[in-house]
């Protein structure tokens, strides 16, 4: 019996290896991923520690780059906050990493410049989880600059 167990727990970390090997994941994420393919709800933790243990499995380094491709890609804080929270990271990781990022302003007018400023513009940036007040200030710059 104890082999067999040793045999699961095993194959459990395997199978958390080979859904580590290519991106990061959260633990939240790993889990559903071992639950789907069966494995015990003891073997998914013991599996999860050991990576965890080990810097395999980090939630830290998950959400930072997460965070980072996503605003990278045009998202907006709240966005990003809605992604990582689905993903089961903690709300204190991922106000911290938020925190990180460039300003929410800088990355709305960098859209507004490549986009033109406009209504189009700014339902855009507010579909891509913007702040009014960031989509407000990057408008209201683009319009300044233009007029002089």
């Amino acid at each position: 019996m104890a082999r067999a167990r040793a045999g699961s727990q095993a194959s459990a970390l395997e199978a958390g290896l080979r859904a580590l090997r290519h991106r990061d994941l959260s633990a939240e994420q790993l889990r559903a991923r071992l639950e789907a393919r069966a494995f015990s709800a003891q073997e998914c933790e013991d599996a999860l520690e050991t990576l965890a243990r080990t810097g395999v499995l980090d939630d830290e380094r998950f959400a930072e780059g997460r965070a980072r491709s996503l605003a990278g890609r045009g998202a907006g804080d709240a966005l990003v906050r809605h992604d990582l929270q689905r993903a089961g990271v903690g709300s204190s990781t991922v106000e911290r990493v938020v925190s990180l990022l460039e300003p929410e302003e800088k990355r709305a007018r960098a859209i507004v410049e490549r986009r033109g400023a406009g209504a189009r513009t700014a339902r855009y940036l507010g579909a891509k989880g913007f702040s009014e007040d960031a989509i407000g200030a990057a408008v209201a710059t683009s319009w300044r600059d233009a007029l002089g």
